[in-house]
Protein backbone atom coordinates (compact mmCIF):
# COMPACT_ATOMS: atom_id res chain seq x y z
CA UNK A 1 0.00 0.00 0.00
CA UNK A 2 3.38 2.55 0.23
CA UNK A 3 2.53 3.67 -3.32
CA UNK A 4 -1.16 4.59 -2.49
CA UNK A 5 -1.74 8.68 -1.90
CA UNK A 6 -3.51 9.68 1.51
CA UNK A 7 -7.01 10.74 0.94
CA UNK A 8 -9.20 12.61 2.99
CA UNK A 9 -12.55 11.10 2.82
CA UNK A 10 -15.35 13.56 4.11
CA UNK A 11 -18.30 12.59 6.12
CA UNK A 12 -21.05 14.18 5.49
CA UNK A 13 -23.25 12.90 8.39
CA UNK A 14 -22.07 11.62 11.65
CA UNK A 15 -24.49 13.57 13.89
CA UNK A 16 -26.23 11.37 16.32
CA UNK A 17 -29.99 11.20 16.43
CA UNK A 18 -31.72 14.00 18.82
CA UNK A 19 -32.40 11.83 22.45
CA UNK A 20 -36.26 10.88 22.47
CA UNK A 21 -39.18 11.58 25.34
CA UNK A 22 -39.71 7.73 26.75
CA UNK A 23 -43.74 8.72 25.59
CA UNK A 24 -42.14 6.80 22.22
CA UNK A 25 -40.83 3.92 23.81
CA UNK A 26 -43.57 1.55 22.30
CA UNK A 27 -43.63 2.93 19.43
CA UNK A 28 -40.23 2.66 18.85
CA UNK A 29 -40.56 -0.97 19.89
CA UNK A 30 -43.15 -1.51 17.53
CA UNK A 31 -41.15 -0.18 14.76
CA UNK A 32 -38.34 -2.11 15.21
CA UNK A 33 -36.32 1.24 15.71
CA UNK A 34 -35.96 0.96 19.50
CA UNK A 35 -32.33 -0.41 20.10
CA UNK A 36 -30.74 1.70 16.91
CA UNK A 37 -32.24 4.54 18.20
CA UNK A 38 -29.88 4.31 21.94
CA UNK A 39 -26.73 5.36 19.35
CA UNK A 40 -25.68 7.91 20.98
CA UNK A 41 -22.48 10.04 20.05
CA UNK A 42 -20.23 7.66 17.69
CA UNK A 43 -17.27 10.37 16.48
CA UNK A 44 -15.37 8.62 13.31
CA UNK A 45 -11.87 9.78 12.23
CA UNK A 46 -11.17 10.38 8.49
CA UNK A 47 -7.74 9.01 8.64
CA UNK A 48 -9.15 5.55 9.73
CA UNK A 49 -11.99 5.78 7.02
CA UNK A 50 -9.84 6.01 4.37
CA UNK A 51 -7.56 2.93 5.36
CA UNK A 52 -10.29 0.94 5.77
CA UNK A 53 -11.81 2.02 1.97
CA UNK A 54 -8.66 1.56 0.20
CA UNK A 55 -8.75 -2.01 1.75
CA UNK A 56 -11.94 -2.79 0.27
CA UNK A 57 -12.81 -4.77 -3.24
CA UNK A 58 -16.41 -4.07 -4.47
CA UNK A 59 -16.31 -7.66 -6.82
CA UNK A 60 -16.42 -9.42 -3.42
CA UNK A 61 -17.69 -6.65 -1.05
CA UNK A 62 -14.84 -7.66 1.66
CA UNK A 63 -12.16 -5.81 3.25
CA UNK A 64 -8.42 -7.90 2.19
CA UNK A 65 -6.75 -7.74 5.33
CA UNK A 66 -3.30 -9.66 6.10
CA UNK A 67 -6.16 -12.52 8.22
CA UNK A 68 -7.77 -12.91 5.16
CA UNK A 69 -11.55 -11.27 3.36
CA UNK A 70 -13.43 -10.19 6.14
CA UNK A 71 -16.66 -8.19 5.81
CA UNK A 72 -19.36 -6.64 7.61
CA UNK A 73 -22.77 -8.80 7.54
CA UNK A 74 -25.98 -9.06 8.31
CA UNK A 75 -25.15 -10.51 12.03
CA UNK A 76 -23.25 -7.51 12.44
CA UNK A 77 -26.27 -5.66 12.02
CA UNK A 78 -28.07 -7.06 14.07
CA UNK A 79 -25.75 -6.79 17.13
CA UNK A 80 -24.70 -3.76 16.42
CA UNK A 81 -27.95 -1.71 15.03
CA UNK A 82 -30.34 -3.85 16.89
CA UNK A 83 -32.38 -3.67 13.40
CA UNK A 84 -34.31 -6.63 11.69
CA UNK A 85 -33.10 -8.60 9.36
CA UNK A 86 -35.36 -11.31 8.23
CA UNK A 87 -38.38 -9.25 6.43
CA UNK A 88 -39.72 -7.66 3.29
CA UNK A 89 -37.49 -6.29 1.30
CA UNK A 90 -37.04 -2.20 1.95
CA UNK A 91 -38.68 -1.60 -2.08
CA UNK A 92 -41.85 0.14 -3.57
CA UNK A 93 -41.88 3.29 -5.95
CA UNK A 94 -39.53 6.26 -6.09
CA UNK A 95 -41.33 9.91 -6.92
CA UNK A 96 -38.93 12.75 -6.39
CA UNK A 97 -41.06 15.31 -7.40
CA UNK A 98 -41.89 18.30 -5.63
CA UNK A 99 -45.33 17.62 -5.72
CA UNK A 100 -45.39 14.22 -4.44
CA UNK A 101 -42.76 14.82 -1.63
CA UNK A 102 -45.55 18.10 -0.25
CA UNK A 103 -48.18 16.03 -0.31
CA UNK A 104 -46.71 12.81 1.62
CA UNK A 105 -45.02 15.37 4.02
CA UNK A 106 -48.50 16.66 5.17
CA UNK A 107 -49.91 13.29 4.92
CA UNK A 108 -48.29 11.88 7.48
CA UNK A 109 -46.73 14.42 9.52
CA UNK A 110 -48.91 17.42 9.10
CA UNK A 111 -46.08 20.12 8.03
CA UNK A 112 -42.87 19.42 5.75
CA UNK A 113 -40.57 17.20 7.71
CA UNK A 114 -36.83 17.18 8.92
CA UNK A 115 -35.85 13.93 7.85
CA UNK A 116 -32.55 13.18 8.73
CA UNK A 117 -31.37 10.11 8.99
CA UNK A 118 -28.64 7.47 10.84
CA UNK A 119 -29.48 4.25 8.66
CA UNK A 120 -29.89 5.88 5.13
CA UNK A 121 -28.45 9.22 5.00
CA UNK A 122 -27.76 11.15 1.87
CA UNK A 123 -24.16 12.27 1.22
CA UNK A 124 -25.19 15.66 -0.45
CA UNK A 125 -27.74 16.95 2.22
CA UNK A 126 -27.34 14.46 5.01
CA UNK A 127 -30.96 13.98 4.55
CA UNK A 128 -32.45 10.86 3.70
CA UNK A 129 -34.59 10.35 0.53
CA UNK A 130 -38.35 11.00 -0.30
CA UNK A 131 -38.97 7.25 -1.15
CA UNK A 132 -38.89 6.74 1.98
CA UNK A 133 -42.20 8.08 3.13
CA UNK A 134 -44.68 5.71 1.82
CA UNK A 135 -43.02 2.66 3.58
CA UNK A 136 -43.90 4.92 6.67
CA UNK A 137 -46.96 6.07 5.75
CA UNK A 138 -48.25 3.29 7.46
CA UNK A 139 -47.30 2.67 10.36
CA UNK A 140 -48.50 -0.53 11.61
CA UNK A 141 -46.36 -1.85 8.48
CA UNK A 142 -42.86 -0.73 9.95
CA UNK A 143 -41.90 -3.61 11.54
CA UNK A 144 -42.51 -5.57 8.55
CA UNK A 145 -39.50 -4.02 6.47
CA UNK A 146 -35.70 -5.64 6.94
CA UNK A 147 -34.34 -2.76 7.31
CA UNK A 148 -30.97 -4.25 8.64
CA UNK A 149 -30.32 -5.86 5.08
CA UNK A 150 -31.32 -2.31 3.37
CA UNK A 151 -29.07 -0.73 5.84
CA UNK A 152 -26.20 -2.86 5.11
CA UNK A 153 -26.94 -2.76 1.21
CA UNK A 154 -26.28 1.27 1.77
CA UNK A 155 -23.15 0.64 3.64
CA UNK A 156 -21.56 -1.49 1.01
CA UNK A 157 -22.83 1.07 -1.59
CA UNK A 158 -21.15 3.87 0.08
CA UNK A 159 -18.19 1.41 0.30
CA UNK A 160 -17.91 0.96 -3.46
CA UNK A 161 -18.26 4.41 -4.52
CA UNK A 162 -15.88 5.85 -1.83
CA UNK A 163 -13.17 2.85 -3.17
CA UNK A 164 -12.88 4.97 -6.56
CA UNK A 165 -9.94 6.96 -6.74
CA UNK A 166 -11.36 10.30 -7.77
CA UNK A 167 -14.80 10.26 -4.92
CA UNK A 168 -14.40 13.20 -2.38
CA UNK A 169 -16.94 12.10 0.33
CA UNK A 170 -18.43 9.40 1.76
CA UNK A 171 -22.06 8.63 3.34
CA UNK A 172 -23.43 5.70 4.57
CA UNK A 173 -24.25 4.34 7.94
CA UNK A 174 -20.53 5.15 8.66
CA UNK A 175 -21.30 4.81 12.83
CA UNK A 176 -21.55 0.95 11.65
CA UNK A 177 -18.53 0.62 10.29
CA UNK A 178 -16.56 2.04 12.83
CA UNK A 179 -18.07 0.09 15.32
CA UNK A 180 -17.74 -3.02 13.54
CA UNK A 181 -13.69 -2.29 12.86
CA UNK A 182 -13.24 -1.31 16.25
CA UNK A 183 -14.79 -4.60 17.56
CA UNK A 184 -13.29 -7.00 15.05
CA UNK A 185 -9.57 -5.49 15.00
CA UNK A 186 -8.47 -4.20 18.87
CA UNK A 187 -4.93 -2.62 17.16
CA UNK A 188 -7.33 0.35 15.91
CA UNK A 189 -10.04 1.27 18.17
CA UNK A 190 -9.59 4.29 19.92
CA UNK A 191 -10.00 3.07 23.52
CA UNK A 192 -9.08 -0.59 25.17
CA UNK A 193 -11.99 -2.74 25.44
CA UNK A 194 -11.17 -3.37 28.87
CA UNK A 195 -12.75 0.43 29.80
CA UNK A 196 -15.72 -0.37 27.99
CA UNK A 197 -18.96 -0.54 29.82
CA UNK A 198 -20.92 -4.15 29.20
CA UNK A 199 -21.76 -5.33 25.88
CA UNK A 200 -25.42 -5.17 25.25
CA UNK A 201 -27.90 -5.02 22.24
CA UNK A 202 -27.03 -2.64 20.51
CA UNK A 203 -23.58 -3.07 20.55
CA UNK A 204 -23.03 0.57 18.85
CA UNK A 205 -23.82 2.20 22.37
CA UNK A 206 -20.62 0.43 24.29
CA UNK A 207 -18.88 2.91 22.29
CA UNK A 208 -20.70 6.11 21.87
CA UNK A 209 -19.49 9.36 23.99
CA UNK A 210 -16.09 7.30 24.67
CA UNK A 211 -13.30 9.97 24.88
CA UNK A 212 -10.04 9.33 22.95
CA UNK A 213 -6.50 10.03 23.28
CA UNK A 214 -4.20 12.88 21.76
CA UNK A 215 -2.03 9.63 20.81
CA UNK A 216 -4.89 8.04 18.79
CA UNK A 217 -6.22 11.45 17.57
CA UNK A 218 -2.87 12.16 16.37
CA UNK A 219 -2.87 8.88 14.10
CA UNK A 220 -2.33 9.16 10.05
CA UNK A 221 -3.42 6.89 7.46
CA UNK A 222 -0.08 5.92 7.26
CA UNK A 223 -0.06 4.62 10.87
CA UNK A 224 -3.52 2.78 10.24
CA UNK A 225 -2.08 1.19 7.73
CA UNK A 226 0.94 -0.27 9.69
CA UNK A 227 -1.54 -1.01 12.47
CA UNK A 228 -3.22 -3.11 9.96
CA UNK A 229 -0.58 -4.83 8.23
CA UNK A 230 1.09 -6.20 11.51
CA UNK A 231 -1.69 -6.55 13.92
CA UNK A 232 -1.97 -9.31 16.30
CA UNK A 233 -5.53 -9.56 16.70
CA UNK A 234 -8.69 -10.64 14.30
CA UNK A 235 -11.69 -11.21 16.61
CA UNK A 236 -13.07 -13.43 14.47
CA UNK A 237 -16.59 -14.45 16.37
CA UNK A 238 -17.65 -11.48 18.53
CA UNK A 239 -21.16 -11.91 20.06
CA UNK A 240 -20.97 -15.09 21.74
CA UNK A 241 -21.24 -13.62 25.64
CA UNK A 242 -24.24 -11.15 24.26
CA UNK A 243 -28.08 -11.58 25.46
CA UNK A 244 -30.44 -11.19 22.40
CA UNK A 245 -33.68 -9.79 22.68
CA UNK A 246 -36.70 -11.84 22.21
CA UNK A 247 -37.55 -10.07 18.92
CA UNK A 248 -34.11 -10.36 17.20
CA UNK A 249 -33.95 -14.38 17.87
CA UNK A 250 -35.67 -15.21 14.72
CA UNK A 251 -33.51 -13.26 12.62
CA UNK A 252 -30.18 -14.38 13.89
CA UNK A 253 -31.12 -17.58 11.71
CA UNK A 254 -30.71 -15.60 8.53
CA UNK A 255 -27.59 -14.14 8.87
CA UNK A 256 -25.31 -16.79 7.20
CA UNK A 257 -27.51 -16.48 4.00
CA UNK A 258 -25.53 -15.38 0.71
CA UNK A 259 -28.40 -12.89 -0.82
CA UNK A 260 -28.98 -10.07 -2.53
CA UNK A 261 -29.61 -7.13 -0.34
CA UNK A 262 -31.71 -4.35 -1.53
CA UNK A 263 -32.88 -1.07 -1.29
CA UNK A 264 -35.30 0.54 -3.72
CA UNK A 265 -32.37 1.01 -6.35
CA UNK A 266 -29.49 -0.14 -4.28
CA UNK A 267 -28.53 -3.82 -5.21
CA UNK A 268 -25.54 -5.21 -3.32
CA UNK A 269 -24.58 -8.96 -2.77
CA UNK A 270 -24.09 -10.23 0.62
CA UNK A 271 -20.95 -12.74 0.21
CA UNK A 272 -21.09 -14.59 3.39
CA UNK A 273 -19.16 -17.72 1.68
CA UNK A 274 -16.29 -15.14 1.39
CA UNK A 275 -16.33 -14.40 4.99
CA UNK A 276 -16.86 -18.37 6.02
CA UNK A 277 -14.25 -18.16 9.79
CA UNK A 278 -16.74 -14.83 10.96
CA UNK A 279 -19.21 -17.91 11.63
CA UNK A 280 -16.97 -20.50 12.97
CA UNK A 281 -16.63 -22.29 9.88
CA UNK A 282 -13.54 -23.40 8.23
CA UNK A 283 -13.04 -21.16 4.82
CA UNK A 284 -13.07 -22.84 1.53
CA UNK A 285 -11.28 -21.88 -1.59
CA UNK A 286 -12.90 -18.10 -2.62
CA UNK A 287 -15.31 -18.87 -5.60
CA UNK A 288 -15.28 -16.05 -8.55
CA UNK A 289 -17.15 -13.16 -7.61
CA UNK A 290 -20.69 -12.53 -8.13
CA UNK A 291 -21.10 -10.29 -10.73
CA UNK A 292 -23.82 -7.27 -10.79
CA UNK A 293 -25.47 -6.12 -13.68
CA UNK A 294 -23.71 -2.83 -14.17
CA UNK A 295 -26.63 -0.75 -14.48
CA UNK A 296 -27.53 -1.60 -10.85
CA UNK A 297 -24.29 -1.37 -8.99
CA UNK A 298 -24.10 1.90 -7.84
CA UNK A 299 -26.91 3.54 -9.56
CA UNK A 300 -27.85 6.81 -7.86
CA UNK A 301 -31.40 8.44 -8.12
CA UNK A 302 -30.93 11.76 -9.96
CA UNK A 303 -34.05 14.05 -11.10
CA UNK A 304 -37.91 13.09 -10.71
CA UNK A 305 -37.44 9.31 -10.69
CA UNK A 306 -40.71 7.54 -11.36
CA UNK A 307 -39.95 3.76 -11.23
CA UNK A 308 -41.72 0.82 -9.19
CA UNK A 309 -38.64 -1.16 -7.71
CA UNK A 310 -40.55 -4.00 -6.81
CA UNK A 311 -41.09 -4.89 -10.52
CA UNK A 312 -37.91 -3.51 -11.73
CA UNK A 313 -35.60 -6.05 -9.26
CA UNK A 314 -38.66 -8.98 -9.11
CA UNK A 315 -36.52 -11.41 -9.77
CA UNK A 316 -33.98 -10.50 -6.97
CA UNK A 317 -36.90 -10.06 -4.62
CA UNK A 318 -37.82 -13.75 -5.97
Amino acid sequence: MANVPNRNLLVRKLDPPQTWNPMVENYLRATGFYHVSKIGVIRGFHPLLAALVERWRPETHTFVLPVGEVTVTLEDVAHIFGLPIDREPVSGWTDSSADFVRSQSFAIFGREPELRSTLFADKSTAYSHAKYLLLFRDFERIHTYSLGSACLAHLYRALCRASRFDTKEMDGPLNLLFVWAWKRMPCIAPVPRHTLPPAEIPVVKRWSHTERTTAWLSKTVTRFRHDIDYMQEFEWQSYDELIIPDELHGHLDVCDTVAPLLSFECFEWHPVDQVMRQFGYAQPPPRQAREIPLDLHCMTLRGVQLHDWTILHGAWIG
